[in-house]
């Protein structure tokens, strides 16, 4: 069998050998797929589709998701490292370079996505997102981010830095709330499926009243620490959620929270002026629990024309 090692593929990747690496890719990755399958195939060449994603030339590296190599050659969109494949390409290259090479629908979806994330505006000259959600970011989109990048930054060798996941991250504003009795919750709100596909550890409910009323649903105490956030402060760290550790990426964080907030509005599809008009009367609430490690989430977004919050929390404790 093949190696990561056994090749020297980091000298072969220093000679820019990028074609040789390629075929070496879709060899290991056939061979694994006949043996393991797909998450075996996947796991095993992900060092070395990093390698490529990374460094290649985009002629190249948009090849490792083709089809044309045969049967369990191609990465998909859940193939990973440090970070989808298709992450990792999309932070290498501009849409102007991808757009006229890439093939597969979904990771072109994916990958100008991640595009409009690190700044591009792709509203005009890429095909229109197939369920309308906009291809250039709204002002508090970027206004809660502050320094951090809101694309994972990966390394040569694999790796990657990004935003550590926490709301609250700090107590720094909060100070002691006496929550109410919990309510019954709401069912049936499409936003509360939305809120919750955006993490398996995360847990959502719905209650008519305000966003307190909705954080005792999974606060630890009547009395917590918390306070109100703006929603662009709570907007980085949803996305985050979504994206996941490693298996997925902020584009797909992006695309889910997009898809709550139009549950929220009401519409079927987006439209940009309603969502704007939410975010602007949104009041978010946040809280500490005791328990929280290194990845949390405690939220509740109250939209007072409805008069309906949601609550969504949980701790990612892998």
């Amino acid at each position: 069998m093949i190696t990561y090692e056994d090749r020297s593929l980091n000298a072969l990747a220093e000679a820019g050998r990028w074609p040789e690496l390629l075929g070496i890719y879709r060899q290991v990755r056939a061979a694994a797929s006949a043996r393991a399958g797909e998450a075996g195939a996947a796991a095993e060449t992900a060092p070395l589709g990093h390698l490529i994603a990374h460094g290649a030339p985009p002629e190249v590296a948009v090849r490792l998701f083709d089809e044309d190599g045969g049967p369990g050659t191609a990465a998909g969109v859940g193939d990973h490292d440090s970070g989808p494949l298709w992450e990792v390409l999309a932070t290498r290259h501009s849409w102007l370079r991808l757009a006229p090479l890439l093939g597969p629908a979904p990771v072109r979806r994916l990958v100008a996505h991640t595009r409009v994330l690190v700044g591009e505006d792709l509203s005009y000259g890429a095909e229109p997102d197939p369920d309308g959600v906009p291809l250039v970011l709204e002002p508090w989109e970027v206004a809660g981010w502050g320094d951090s990048g809101r694309v994972r930054d990966y390394l040569r060798a694999g790796g990657s830095r990004s935003s550590l996941l926490a709301l609250p991250a700090t107590r720094e504003g909060l100070g002691p709330v006496d929550l109410p009795a919990r309510r019954e919750r709401v069912a049936g709100q499409r936003a509360t499926e939305e809120f919750a596909a955006l993490a398996d550890w995360a847990q959502v409910a719905c209650v008519r009243g305000t966003a307190p009323d909705a954080a005792a649903q999974y606060a630890p105490a009547r009395r917590v620490t918390g306070g109100y956030v703006p929603f662009a402060a709570a907007y980085p760290v949803l996305v985050q959620a979504g994206a996941g550790v490693r298996a997925h990426g902020v584009a797909r964080g992006r695309l889910v929270v997009w898809r709550a907030l139009v549950a929220m509005t009401g519409a079927a599809r987006p439209d940009r002026a309603e969502v704007n008009a939410l975010v602007a009367r949104l009041r978010c609430f946040t809280w500490c629990d005791p328990a929280d490690e290194l990845r949390y989430l405690h939220v509740a977004l109250e939209d007072p024309a409805t008069g309906l919050s949601w609550a969504v929390s949980g701790d990612d404790v892998e």
